[in-house]
């Protein structure tokens, strides 16, 4: 009888402690939805009132400013037909104003296409070098790139300068794209996550006759796809978006970046926002395109890449 009411309480605490287990996880997992919906609503926000203000003209933008509570009868697509065919509406009859939107958004496309690829290609062979083999300098090396995360982008920016004077690169889109070519970030997460991948298949390759280059662009390169999406999404936000390294460089008004060539058309007269504000909500679009590509990659290379050691 005793042992069976000492049992009795032993399952009754074991109950007891299983439910405020399970009370304590729902009430965390409550929170934490909470937390997440409030941050989306402020994430949200100044995206919706852009979108919304990119439909509103110049005058009611600068009198009322971004709200979601916009009157209905002033939305129209007037700004986006000024966007594509530089014909908007003034004194009731529709004028042709010049712009060089498309011209700045194709530079930018270029630009972005350029840097993306020639990073990703040279920061998988450092990172590539630094995790598959073994040599007297590996760590060494591995901290000199460490190190260089550590010192902000800004203070380089004069001594780049003058490098990029000293190579006769000013104005050039070599000028731009060579500073960022081997970013620290990129190798050190290519690094991490090839760090974990087995190195017995580079000894299988060399026993198949393969040699160094055929083992690390057919063997080793496509089990990093899940780096290579991740890095693909935040490096082409980098350069879809910097302003102020290709500022410093380029002179020439044609060659010019989507986000240099929006912050021209900022004036204290504010009559450019309808164009500023629809241009950056068309801009976007790239960015999604490459984020809904490389999506299925990007968990899994930012998950793996983070926890190999």
């Amino acid at each position: 009888m005793a042992g069976n009411s000492e049992n009795k309480t032993t399952a009754v605490k074991a109950a007891d402690r299983h439910g405020s287990i399970r009370a304590e996880s729902t009430l965390l997992t409550t929170f934490s939805i909470l937390l997440f919906v409030i941050l989306s609503l402020l994430i949200l926000y100044p995206l919706l009132a852009a979108f919304l203000a990119s439909f509103r003209p110049g005058q009611e933008l600068m009198r009322y400013g971004l709200n979601l509570n916009p009157d209905p009868k002033g939305l129209s697509l007037d700004n986006y037909i000024y966007l594509f065919t530089q014909k908007a509406m003034k004194d009731g009859s529709w004028t042709k104003i010049p712009h060089k939107y498309f011209m700045w958004y194709k530079n930018s496309l270029f630009l972005t296409v350029i840097s993306v690829s020639l990073q990703l290609f040279f920061c998988y062979l450092v990172a590539y070098g630094l995790s598959m083999y073994d040599f007297k300098l590996r760590n060494p090396l591995f901290f000199i790139v460490i190190a260089t995360m550590m010192v902000p982008g800004v203070i380089l920016m004069l001594p780049l300068y003058q490098e990029m004077i000293g190579l006769r690169l000013i104005n050039t889109t070599a000028g731009v794209i060579l500073p960022g070519v081997c970013g620290a970030g990129t190798i050190f997460f290519f690094r991490q996550f090839m760090i974990g991948l087995p190195k017995e298949l580079l000894d299988a390759g060399r026993i198949d006759g393969a040699n160094e280059y055929r083992i690390c662009f057919t063997i080793m390169l496509p089990l990093t796809k899940p780096a290579f999406g991740a890095m693909a999404i935040l490096s082409a936000m980098g350069a879809w978006n910097d302003m102020l390294w290709p500022m410093l460089v380029y002179r020439d008004p044609g060659k010019f970046t989507l986000p240099i060539g929006l912050n021209t058309l900022m004036t204290p007269y504010g009559n450019n926002y309808d164009l500023l504000i629809a241009g950056s909500c068309f801009s976007v679009i790239p960015l999604l395109v490459i984020f809904f590509a490389f999506q299925r990659y990007f968990i899994g290379g930012m998950t793996v890449g983070a926890v190999k050691g």
